[in-house]
Formats: structure tokens, sequence, C-alpha cells
């Protein structure tokens, strides 16, 4: 699990009289200078900022007076400064830009976002595969939590005398399908009591429902054994709880300096090799919000290097799921944030 972006924002909150506007003005262009170049900031490097009007030595004091605040922490290997984590996050509370978005990154999201499709997840995946093409991040996808969802239809189809395939459609326009295999045959005219049976039973009912009791499911006049309803129930079960994680635009990460580091790189490779984690890190946050962990903010050790920024995307009402960026904490929240809100709001407007 990760932790509440909205509680660790009151820490900010708590320090905002610490920063008069010279200050604020001076950490937003290091925050953004470090985006930018990936190197440390020193005073000189500001003297030429357009917001910034004042001496080389007026900024090296205010510098010096951040860092002793613990907004900006000094590299050994350079006398420049570079944001700590609580100045990342004073940033993204009080002094990001979201709406740094160009007007051809909204041609090109607007088109991305009206191909046709014919599944649900399929416009997650043009979701996310979009944001990663935008802001050359890694994206993570997961499918909405099934619990929640209606049964629309369910369907079986015999394939074999011990073998059929099991096709679940919910509300949401998710489909599922798995292969169910028997220890005894069977016939098409047990598949077609069970197509009756189940729907009869099931339709416009919550998936969490399939976990009911086994004999809730069986007639007194049905003539095949519990060894052909049970394998049903339970592989309905197992295929509508699996998580469906996908990945978009891995490689893209490999490209940032922050990845030389062996160590680092290593651990991003494990973090996307390991589904409970990306799970856990996608399920978290809130309902609405566009929620971002930086580093420690991220109570999973794994992810401690990193920062994570996801959000809730919802058509028509319907919830499609979240997604998330997970990329160094040398992020551009900015440019992050201005293309999720943008695609969010691109998605609630869709019929």
């Amino acid at each position: 699990m990760v932790k509440s972006a909205k509680k660790l924002t009151i820490k900010t909150k708590e320090v905002k009289k610490l920063l008069d506007d010279r200050k604020k003005k001076v950490l937003q262009a290091i925050v953004e200078e470090y985006i930018n170049t990936a190197e440390p900031v020193s005073s000189n490097a500001l003297t030429k900022h357009e917001n910034l009007e004042c001496s080389s030595a007026t900024i090296r004091n205010e510098m010096a007076d951040l860092e002793k605040d613990g907004f900006l922490d000094k590299t050994h290997t350079s006398s420049g400064r570079i944001p700590s984590e609580k100045g990342y996050r004073y940033y993204v509370d009080e002094l990001l830009n979201d709406k740094d978005i160009s007007i051809e990154e909204i041609k090109y999201i607007s088109s991305k976002l009206e191909t046709k499709v014919n599944e649900i997840e399929d416009l997650t995946k043009i979701t996310a595969n979009t944001i990663s093409e935008v802001t050359h991040y890694t994206t993570v996808s997961i499918g909405p939590k099934t619990t929640s969802q209606l049964i629309e239809d369910i369907k079986f189809v015999l394939l074999g005398t011990r073998m059929m395939m099991a096709v679940i459609l919910t509300d949401t326009g998710l489909v599922k399908e798995t292969i169910i295999k028997f220890d005894e045959d069977v016939n098409h005219k047990q598949i077609e009591t069970m197509n009756y049976m189940f729907n009869n039973k099931l339709k416009g009912q919550p998936i969490e429902t399939i976990d009911r009791p086994l004999e809730e499911y069986l007639y007194d006049e049905m003539t095949y054994s519990i060894n052909v309803i049970k394998p049903v129930i339970e592989q309905l079960k197992k295929v509508l709880e699996e998580s469906q994680i996908h990945l978009e635009g891995t490689n893209k990460s490999f490209d940032l300096p922050e990845f030389n580091s062996l160590e680092v790189a290593k651990n991003f490779i494990n973090i996307l090799d390991t589904k409970e984690v990306v799970a856990d890190m996608l399920n978290s946050g809130f309902a609405e919000d566009i929620n971002i962990y930086i580093g420690e903010e991220n109570e999973k050790e794994e992810l401690k290097d990193f920062s994570v920024i996801t959000f809730k995307h919802k058509v028509n009402g319907k919830d499609l799921g979240t997604i998330g960026i997970i990329g160094p904490k040398r992020m551009d929240y900015s440019k992050v944030v201005s293309v999720m809100k943008y695609i969010n709001k691109k998605l609630k407007d869709m019929k």
C-alpha cells in the first residue's frame, strides 16, 4: 500500500509560511531546471532565469535557506543543489503548472482516443499507450475491480467432451474468457442447461455473487454431478479475480540518466515483474483524484527511488480502472499531470 498523498500534503501546508514569493520562485526554478537537465543547479545557472530578477549572491542566500529548511539537497560532486523529496512535494502541491500541454499534443491525444474499440479494456490500453507516448515515461494500467460490476451475460460453449469455453460480459463492457476442463464427459444438453441456470441466477447481479454456496446453483432435477458444476464456479471466480496489468513504454525509462545505475535499473525491472507490487500501487489512492507519491511516500520499499502518479478513469460514469506512471523522482510532474487531466476530461466527455 502507499500512503495517502492528501495527508502528506498537509506537511507542506504547515511550512507554507516559511516561503515568501522569492523563495517560491527560486525553488520552482531549481526544480524545473533540474528536471530539464538532470544536473545539480548552481546559483549562476539561475541568474538568467526570466522569473528571477535578483543577483547571484541573493539567489545563493535563498538557496542556502531552502537547503536549511529541507527543500533542497546538496550533492557531494557539485556545488549545485537538487530538490529534496520535501521540495518536490511542495512544488507539486503549490507551484505546479497543470496546463503544460501543447496544441500538437492535444491533437495527438484526441486522435488516439477517438479510435474505435470493441472492448473497454482496449480503451484502457490505448489511453495508457497515449500517456506513455506524450510523457515518455513507463505507464502501467489495471482494469476496474470486478466485484462491483454487474454480470450482463454468461455464455458457455462446448469445445469437446470434457472441455468448454466460458465468456462473461459485465455492465462496464468488460469481457472475460476462460477454458474449463472436466473430469467427466459433458454434452450439449448439459451446456444448454448451464447457460440457462447461470444466467437465470446471475444476470444483473454483482460478480461477487458467483461466490455463493454451491447448492444454490443445483436443481433437484439435474442429472449430472457436482463434478461438472464445481469447476465451472471455481474457474469463473479465478478468471474474474485476476488482475490484468498492461505495460507501455518500458524501454523509455532506460533512456533516463537515473537508470545508468545498475541497482536502480534492476529494481525497476523487478517492480514491473511483480504483479502484486504493481496492482497494490495502482489500487491505492482516491477514486476521483490524480494521486502523486514521491520516493519515501511509497510504503513499498521497492518504490522508494521512484515517483508514482496514478489516476482512475471513467467513461459515462463507468469505472475503467487505473492508469499509473512510474519514473524517477526527477519526473516532469507538470507535463504528466497536465496530460492526465486533459485525458481524464476527454474520457469523461465521451459518449
